[in-house]
């Protein structure tokens, strides 16, 4: 095999390969064997069936209804005025609580949740089901995002307040549900429906119920602060590791925007655990599961059993293909606030366009074909394309392939001199190795090089066995318009 040229090491005689796609078993007519999938009718047979079974016992409803009357109540809705117009579909403004006050000592020093309960909201989301039931959409809204608060009364001291600048969480701390609605509101011009608040322990028994959600990761988690410590790959979380891993914030510089992404991805596990384990259609299951998670929720009054029983039909026919994630579009910088500090603040017209599609009712996020995960965004990576082999116009066809999947490439590929090469050869920084493993397994085959001093930018030679480039994506690289992405894009692959 030719070598590179001299000022590029020889590959050593091992080198690390991305891994290949799995080929499909071949039959002799040599098509490929495709598996069995139960016919979309057993499903829905299936489901009608659970739902006859219930129907028949006369527990249906009334297991329903039994689990309605559990529910902590709450006025979120109280007085409201001038709110917007009713869009499209549902909105349900989920909240997530502290609530460390009910978990056990045992748990509190295992799981890392030391410390008196604050009381606070330590996550929000908008939840937009769909007019048809088939789609939804969920947008992340940071905890310290510039919001205007209304008018109105502390819950705390009973003094009034003016309209003001706070962080968005501040409205639950001064005004409960009810403030936070409108603050929400206020901010995003969307009417919500009805309001959710979820705590630490509904959430850690939830999963436990589900037996135990799966993730996976490209690169190593380890939080001092939670306690998270997961390697590369796959995991099956409990409940408790489950929570470290929502809570993680210290794990990179991104801090609550990573651990939004973070929550976002195990929300899309968590559907995907519901919906492909036959807990839907499974009534005692389904019945057990809603228990646990309800046990320890708060609701608006309207939200009922017909409101439960509508949504437990809606997610029947729910995939992770179904769900779609974002948070809400951000400016590059912070805005220091007199009396709050450092505040995000949202950009004007992308998050005004969000949320116009949120009331239209229009999808989020662009479907895509599945990508190969890796550590580094191609976004992030510069990319100087070589045509090492002589053939006219094969560096322009890497460095288009390359682009179009999102990488850096300088446009403009050069012909390298040298000898030609059987094999494509990143060449590579040794300070930038971790992006050239995401630039490597989008070239299968290749050898990585690693060359001092080079500097941040990548050098492709491609070699004779160029044949396309593979389309990989970073778990946190967000796609779309909104930067949204579908449930099925972040959930582990099989």
């Amino acid at each position: 095999m030719p070598t590179p040229p001299r000022r590029y090491p020889t590959p050593p005689s091992r080198e690390p390969r991305p891994p290949r796609a799995r080929q499909p078993a071949q039959q002799p007519t040599g098509r490929p064997v495709k598996q069995r999938r139960r016919p979309r009718w057993v499903t829905r047979a299936a489901t009608g069936f659970s739902v006859a079974v219930l129907a028949a016992a006369g527990i249906g409803h009334g297991v329903v209804s039994s689990l309605d009357t559990g529910i902590d109540r709450v006025d979120a809705f109280k007085d409201m005025k001038n709110r917007p117009k009713a869009g499209n579909g549902m909105n349900v403004l989920l909240v997530g609580t502290d609530g460390r006050d009910k978990i056990t000592d045992a748990d509190k020093q295992k799981y890392r949740l030391g410390g008196a309960p604050c009381h606070c909201t330590d996550t929000i989301m908008i939840v937009h089901i769909s007019e048809d039931r088939d789609r939804a959409s969920v947008v992340s809204l940071p905890r310290d995002s510039y919001a205007e608060m209304p008018e109105h009364v502390d819950q705390n001291s009973g003094d009034k307040h003016k309209s003001h600048p706070v962080k968005m969480n501040a409205a639950y701390a001064e005004g409960g549900p009810n403030l936070t609605v409108r603050t929400v509101e206020n901010m995003t011009k969307v009417k919500i429906d009805h309001y959710l608040e979820v705590d630490f322990t509904s959430f850690m028994k939830t999963v436990d119920v589900l037996g135990g959600v799966e993730i996976c990761t490209a690169r190593p988690l380890k939080d001092s602060y939670t306690g998270l410590d997961l390697a590369v790959g796959t995991h099956t979380l409990n409940g408790g590791s489950a929570l470290q891993y929502v809570r993680t914030r210290h794990v990179d510089g991104t801090s609550d925007l990573g651990r939004m992404r973070r929550q976002q991805r195990f929300l899309a596990a968590l559907i995907s655990k519901a919906t492909g384990s036959g807990v839907l259609l499974n009534p005692l299951k389904f019945r057990d599961v809603t228990r646990t998670l309800l046990s320890s929720v708060r609701a608006d009054s309207g939200f009922g059993t017909n409101e439960m029983l509508s949504l437990g039909r809606a997610m029947r026919g729910f995939s992770p293909r179904s769900s779609e994630f974002t948070t809400v579009p951000l400016l590059s910088k912070g805005v220091m606030v007199p009396g709050i500090g450092s505040t995000l603040k949202w950009d004007p017209k992308k998050s005004t366009k969000l949320f116009d599609a949120l009331r239209a009712d229009r999808p989020l996020a662009a479907h895509h074909a599945k990508k190969a995960i890796v550590d580094v965004s191609p976004q992030q990576i510069r990319v100087q394309v070589e045509n090492a082999t002589g053939t006219p116009g094969l560096g322009k066809r890497v460095d288009s392939a390359l682009r179009s999947t999102g990488f850096r490439t300088s446009r403009d590929p050069g012909n390298w001199p040298g000898a030609a090469l059987k094999r494509t050869v990143v060449a590579y920084d040794p300070r930038w190795d971790r992006s050239a493993k995401s630039l490597a397994t989008a070239l299968p085959g290749s050898l990585m090089k690693a060359v001092n001093g080079q500097g941040a930018t990548l050098k492709v030679f491609a070699g004779q066995d160029f044949k396309q480039v593979r389309a990989v994506r970073a778990e946190d690289a967000y796609q779309g318009e909104f930067g949204a992405m579908t449930g099925d894009q972040v959930v582990c692959q099989r």
